[in-house]
């Protein structure tokens, strides 16, 4: 009974954490307070945004994964594959989620993806790191003699 309880409280703790890294990243670029009128619909900038977000949360996912296989089936180069596109996905994403924030010239509800761009930045950074640290442990030093 304690396990399903700490899981959920795990999960809220880091949701509560990613929108106050969400927050924090509107705040340091200028554009955290709500527009005067809101845009209803889906905005080309909203629409890149969400692009953003889609390819980090899958470098997220992918390096999550890279990540928590300590064995895999295929040896350790899907491990350093999966590892680099979680590195490739979650700097693309946070390169695009900063250039929305730094083009943006309004808050959320302007219509510019302000939000969508934050989380894609921040997600793309957890991204990178997931992936930077499934490389690290995939590299191992090969002795002369030794098969890979």
């Amino acid at each position: 009974m304690k396990q399903p309880l700490a899981i959920i409280l795990v999960g809220l703790a880091a949701a509560a954490l990613f929108g106050g890294l969400v927050h924090a990243v509107l705040v340091a670029a200028h554009v955290s307070k709500p527009a005067a009128t809101t845009v209803h619909g889906l905005t080309p900038r909203r629409r890149w945004a969400t692009v953003a977000v889609v390819v980090a949360l899958a470098g997220v996912v992918i390096g999550g994964f890279a990540l928590a296989r300590p064995a895999s089936p295929f040896g350790t180069a899907s491990r350093r594959l999966g590892a680099i596109v979680a590195l490739v996905a979650g700097l693309i994403a946070s390169v695009n989620g900063g250039l929305n924030l730094a083009l943006a010239n309004g808050g959320p509800g302007s219509g510019n993806g302000v939000v969508g761009g934050a989380a894609a930045f921040v997600l793309g950074l957890i991204a990178v790191v997931l992936g930077g640290i499934a490389l690290a442990r995939c590299h191992t030093a090969v002795l002369p003699g030794q098969m890979t």
